[in-house]
């Protein structure tokens, strides 16, 4: 089976997935803000996407199986199993990652908000042009005409 001979592969498919779900989660919270929607959307990012290593027994006797995996599911089976000492350091990844990705989400809200706000000036100004211009025109040429109704 493809997946199950290259890690690499693994990783790559986990990553696509877990792009699929990002886009459908910003998109499923469309009704909340962008601020909300980027730091949530982002935060999740961050748990999707921190790694820890993890350690599995073998079959044979002392020997153990090391890998890197998702914190989330490291702490996932690591609290079911009842493990703290795989628990605890899985758990503080998964809040950096949470925290990491909410600074980021807060980062492109606030990069947004700063073009948005240049385009919005830059528009006021042509209009401030627009209508500066097109007062001049009125005063140099005819009386004011009322609107004609039919």
């Amino acid at each position: 089976m493809l997946i199950s001979d290259s890690m690499s592969t693994l990783w790559l498919i986990y990553g696509a997935l877990s792009l699929v779900v990002l886009l459908a989660g910003y998109l499923g919270l469309a009704f909340l803000p962008r601020l909300p929607r980027l730091v949530l959307t982002w935060a999740v990012a961050g748990v999707m996407w921190m790694p820890s290593m993890f350690e599995l027994p073998l079959i044979e006797e002392g020997q153990v199986y090391s890998g890197q995996a998702p914190a989330i599911m490291v702490a996932a089976v690591a609290f079911m199993d009842g493990n703290n000492s795989v628990l605890v350091p899985a758990a503080t990844r998964v809040i950096v990652g949470a925290a990491i990705g909410a600074l980021f989400g807060l980062a492109l809200w606030w990069s947004g908000r700063r073009r948005r706000l240049r385009k919005a000036e830059a528009a006021a100004a042509a209009r401030d042009q627009d209508a500066e211009g097109q007062g001049a025109s009125r005063e140099e040429g005819r009386e004011r005409q009322e609107p004609v109704l039919g």
